[in-house]
């Protein structure tokens, strides 16, 4: 095997230990005897284990993976698109577009799946109007430049319909509701909500996962690409709309998790190198085990449950004063 083939199986291997650990270790612990049984034979003694482990525990999983895979994907993609570390997947508004989406949809009193669709569809029409503007402004200018800054007004205008909506919300119920979802959560997640978002997170992340050589080619400069015969700004609509989509998605199920993104992004760079073709699965697979890890603490450190963004943010921030440190005397 290659040592990029051993790279991902090693990466994989980890995610596996990380999701057999998760699914034993919690508030109900489960021993190694009782889940290989429950796993084989679908029998258990405990007549509250077959809840645990299969009501409980593995949509979380599958949802933590999914999420933290699918922001470090994005993350990692916009790094190479826009030769930018410091790039993350809310850059284009997805986030606080997403957030208004889900306050709005709580504010009007609707169901889950309401405030999921509101969130999906906040977070879309969020990078729409980054795209837009843009586009509408961006013809005599940089056009990297002029889509990150669209970006940024759509974030500050949707953080600003967020505090409107918070503002504008009932201090004893949807207040509350809508400050715990912003905070971002993994514990209500449950098996039926879970095919629909695997799908998008499927459909968005193998366009991206199959544009690593462009991503390569692309970190040359504009022109160089060009005259390789890359088409730039199909590339870029390619990546913009696969991450948004993929973030969208996620962001719906889980709420705002932040720095996974960014963080996780840079440390697979470290061990994986800058080729994109490589550096993009590592970055899901080790997403995925890096929001486990946080999902573990989130619910074993207090005897109630810490909402996970305020656990990847603690974690976070110096995690990536170490990265910074350990790439200081390295080229981006």
């Amino acid at each position: 095997m290659t040592r990029n083939s051993l790279m991902v199986s090693g990466c994989v291997l980890l995610l596996l230990v990380a999701a057999v650990f998760s699914l034993q270790n919690g508030r109900y612990p489960v021993s190694g005897t009782q889940l290989l049984s429950l796993l084989m034979d679908g029998r258990s003694e405990d007549p509250h284990l077959h809840t645990v482990i299969y009501n409980i525990r593995l949509p979380r999983i599958i949802a933590a993976i999914a999420v933290g895979g699918a922001l470090s994907l994005a993350g990692a993609a916009y790094q190479g698109m826009f030769r930018n570390p410091m790039v993350s997947p809310d850059i284009l508004g997805v986030s606080s577009g997403a957030g208004f989406g889900a306050a709005l949809a709580i504010l009007l009193s609707l169901p889950v799946a309401g405030v999921q669709a509101s969130a999906f569809a906040g977070g879309m029409l969020a990078v729409v109007l980054a795209i837009s503007i843009s586009r509408s402004i961006g013809r005599h200018h940089n056009a990297i430049l002029v889509l990150v800054l669209s970006g940024i007004i759509i974030s500050a205008l949707f953080s600003a319909l967020i505090s409107l909506a918070k503002f504008s919300a009932d201090p004893e119920n949807r207040l509350p509701a809508i400050t715990f979802w912003l905070m971002g959560s993994l514990a209500d997640i449950r098996l039926q909500e879970l095919p629909a978002v695997l799908a998008l997170v499927a459909a968005g992340s193998l366009p991206i996962l199959l544009s690593g050589w462009r991503l390569n080619v692309l970190s040359f400069g504009e022109d160089e690409a060009q005259a390789l015969g890359i088409h730039t700004s199909r590339v870029r609509m390619i990546v913009i709309g696969s991450a948004t989509l993929v973030t969208a998605s996620v962001i719906a199920l889980s709420g705002l998790i932040g720095w996974i993104g960014l963080v996780i992004p840079h440390a697979a760079r470290m061990i994986s190198g800058p080729d994109h073709r490589v550096q993009l699965p590592v970055s899901f697979l080790l997403g995925g085990i890096a929001l486990l890890v946080f999902d573990n603490i989130a619910r074993s450190v207090s005897p109630s449950e810490i909402p996970i963004g305020i656990i990847t943010a603690l974690a976070g921030a110096p995690f990536f004063i170490v990265l910074l440190k350990l790439t200081s005397r390295k080229t981006w």
